[in-house]
Formats: structure tokens, C-alpha cells, sequence
């Protein structure tokens, strides 16, 4: 009998893009399951919390069967043995993204011998979008419903509210 192949797609989605949704969903015709894992980060102060983060991709990937959402601190590549996890998903928007990418799987793949990264690029109409550059229009009042979950963007709006101060 065949294990089933487990992938991680790993990240700070603070907040997630239709461009990471586009690579769930692709890594979800490949791959048995997906864990979509939030990474705790102490180092950075998000926008959203760890809890706002997961509920939005279990929100958004909920028409997934095979998608499951979690969170963890440390390497990844222990968070995958936890989880019995083979594969990394990394999403390329760019030949930019592909030099750090390359980097971050050749360190994986020395930590875990067994750890494979698969590198899906980003359909061409997300291939410009960021978390961060989401945040700043989204901060400027920009309208960023297209590119975000419904959840996402109503949570921006709130957020950014009463943030006047920040756009003298």
C-alpha cells in the first residue's frame, strides 16, 4: 500500500492572496493532502494574528477536501516530520523568487535528506502580488478586493479604519 503524499505549503500568509490560493489549489490536484501551515514568527509583528490568518485560508480553501490548516514555530523541516510530511510547496511569481527559493529548498533538503521542494509558479494574473504590497495599498485605502479572499478584505477595511494618521 502507498503512503499518501503529504506537502506543506508553509508561510507567514499575512494575509493570504488569491496568488497563494492559486498554489493551494494547484498543490491540491498534485498531492494527497496539503497542509496550509502558518508560521509563528516571534521576530515580526503581523497584521493579523496566527488565529485571523488560519481562519481566513480555512475560509478560503474550505471547497478542498484535501487541505487542511495549521500553525507552527521553528524549521519546517521538523514541523513535516510531525506531520509525516514528504513534500514543500513554494509558490514562484518571479525569476527573482527563484534565487532565495532555490536557496531555502537546498537548506531543507540538508537538514531532511527526504524533504523535496516543488516549485509551482504563480498563475501570470497573481505573479505581482505580495502580502506586503496587499497591506499598503490596502493602508492607502486602495481597493484590494480583487486580489484578496471576501474575509481578507473586510478585515483590511476594519483594520485600517481609523489608521488616518499613518497617510499624512
Amino acid at each position: 500500500m502507498n503512503l499518501p503524499r503529504v506537502a506543506v505549503y508553509g508561510g507567514s500568509f499575512d494575509p493570504i492572496t488569491r496568488g497563494h490560493l492559486d498554489i493551494v489549489e494547484r498543490g491540491a490536484k498534485i498531492f494527497d493532502q496539503v497542509i496550509v501551515a502558518v508560521l509563528v514568527n516571534l521576530r515580526k509583528e503581523p497584521l493579523f494574528t496566527v488565529e485571523e490568518r488560519m481562519d481566513f485560508i480555512a475560509q478560503a480553501t474550505s471547497h478542498l477536501q484535501n487541505v487542511t490548516v495549521d500553525h507552527f514555530p521553528g524549521l519546517l523541516v521538523d514541523y513535516m516530520k510531525e506531520k509525516n510530511a514528504g513534500f514543500i510547496i513554494r509558490g514562484l511569481r518571479a525569476v527573482s523568487d527563484f534565487e532565495s527559493e532555490l536557496q531555502l529548498a537546498s537548506m531543507n533538503r540538508e537538514l531532511d535528506h527526504e524533504a523535496e521542494t516543488i516549485f509551482i509558479p504563480t498563475h501570470h494574473e497573481y505573479s505581482y502580488l505580495s502580502s506586503s504590497i496587499i497591506k499598503e495599498i490596502a493602508r492607502h485605502r486602495g481597493d484590494v478586493s480583487r486580489f484578496v479572499p471576501a474575509a481578507v478584505h473586510a478585515a483590511l477595511l476594519v483594520k485600517y479604519a481609523d489608521d488616518s494618521q499613518d497617510l499624512c
